[in-house]
Formats: structure tokens, C-alpha cells, sequence
């Protein structure tokens, strides 16, 4: 099992839906609905994808591209980059034109909801597609290198387990050095600091997508106890794991 297949497990597309939308040109639509990533795929015709500030780099979709746009800030899907938006894709899959009225009932054969699993699925093939014909992350690369390959595998499949350096490196037949120095190189990290981040994004996961507490989630990704998780939690983000439960619960009210 690759860090990919791994993204089948758990709750991730809930409240997908699917719109088909045929246009002529010119057209321009502002996709503000905050969701954390989007697929686009062209059957026909062009378009290109804009970052709704103007700043940023254009990407040009072709007919048989597919995109995966990152949220939740807003963007434009147009024909043109200077054509304006003439609708505007809101939370809750709701849709109005730009001056605020509703567009709904002219979608309403449009909008269709999506199944979850279908939707990770769509995801995972499309990762893997564009890590095969471009510069995959240093992580998903350094899983196939013959010397530490196996090091990353491990602190995916098992987080929880009081893993460390010399523990990595007997379980991928290295020596300790080997191990650390490849590792760095690759991934650019340290292993016990990738697991670290690792284990921190296990967890943000987990309060935005459960009712766990804190204590079961420390214990689930591999922290000592909700005391070491929020001190943790609180360093990288911020906030405390309860405030970015809370801050990810009142994002999900706004869009329904």
C-alpha cells in the first residue's frame, strides 16, 4: 500500500456534488464555494483556471485535461482570462449571478451529488497519473529508493508506534547513519521529523472529521497523551487541537 491508498481511509468527500456545465464563449465562472479541493475535467473546447486576486500562476485546460484546484480560496474557470465572472459558485452548492440573485433554478438538471468513495478514488488516479509524467513530492519519491524506501512506508502504515531511528533503520536493513543521512537527502527532513508532521496531519484530520477526543486521537496517531498533542498541535498550528476542531465545524455550518 502506497501514501495514496492510504487517502481511502476515513471520511474525506463529504457534500461533494458534481455540476456539468456546456457554455459558449465568452464565460467566466468565480468558484467561491471553500471547498478544499475541486475536480475539473474538459470534454471539449479550453479553458484556463485564475486565482480570483489576478496574482498567481494561469493554468490552461485542454479537452481531456483534468485539474484538481486547491481551496478554499476562491478562483476563476473562464475561456479567457479578461473575460468577468457571470456566475458565481457559492457554499452548499448554491449558485447565483454576480450581482447576488439566485441561479439555481436554471441548474437544477445540472447539480447532481457525488459519491464519496468515487470521489477519492477519481483523486488518488489523478495523483498518481501526474506523479508518473512530473516531479513527484520528495516523499512519494523516496518510498521507491532502494535504500530507505521501506522508512516512510512504515511511519505511514503504523504512526502510533514508538518508532525511532534505529528501529527504522533495522526494519529496512540499513545502518542507522545510512538511514538518516538518505532519508534527509530525499525528503529533506529528518525521519523522526516527518513522523512528526505526519502524525500532527493524522490528527488535525481526525478532529475535523470525528468525535473523538483529544485523548483517543493522541493515542490513535502516536502521542503520549492529549497534554503532548496540543503542545505539539498548538507549535506547528497555531491553535489548540479543540480550536481548530471548532474553527473546521463552523467552516462546514457556513457551506450548508
Amino acid at each position: 500500500m502506497d501514501a495514496l491508498t492510504g487517502l481511502r481511509e476515513g471520511p474525506r468527500a463529504r457534500g461533494a456534488f458534481m455540476i456539468r456545465a456546456c457554455f459558449d464563449p465568452p464565460w467566466c465562472v468565480r468558484v467561491a464555494d471553500r471547498a478544499p479541493l475541486t475536480i475539473m475535467l474538459m470534454v471539449r473546447g479550453d479553458a484556463c483556471i485564475v486565482p480570483d486576486a489576478g496574482d498567481g500562476d494561469r493554468v490552461r485546460l485542454r479537452a481531456g485535461d483534468l485539474a484538481i484546484a486547491r481551496g478554499p480560496d476562491p478562483y476563476l474557470c473562464a475561456d479567457d482570462p479578461a473575460t468577468p465572472p457571470q456566475a458565481v459558485i457559492l457554499p452548499g452548492a448554491e449558485c447565483a449571478y454576480p450581482d447576488g440573485r439566485p441561479l439555481n433554478g436554471s441548474m437544477d438538471l445540472g447539480v447532481r451529488s457525488w459519491g464519496d468513495r468515487l470521489l477519492d478514488l477519481l483523486v488518488i488516479a489523478a495523483l498518481r497519473a501526474w506523479f508518473a509524467t512530473r516531479e513527484a513530492p520528495a516523499w512519494y519519491r523516496a518510498m521507491a529508493d532502494p535504500v530507505v524506501g521501506r522508512a516512510p512506508r512504515l511511519l505511514h502504515d503504523d504512526p502510533a508506534h514508538p518508532w525511532t531511528v534505529a528501529a527504522l533503520a533495522g526494519k529496512a536493513g540499513v545502518s542507522r547513519a545510512a538511514l538518516a543521512r538518505r532519508f534527509h537527502d530525499l525528503v529533506g527532513e529528518p525521519p523522526m521529523a516527518y513522523l512528526t508532521a505526519w502524525r500532527l496531519a493524522l490528527a488535525a484530520d481526525r478532529l475535523r472529521d470525528t468525535d473523538d477526543t483529544p485523548e483517543a486521537i493522541a493515542r490513535r496517531v502516536g502521542h503520549g497523551s492529549a497534554f503532548s498533542l496540543s503542545s505539539a498541535f498548538k507549535r506547528v498550528h497555531g491553535v489548540s487541537p479543540q480550536e481548530h476542531r471548532g474553527r473546521g465545524r463552523d467552516r462546514h455550518r457556513s457551506q450548508t
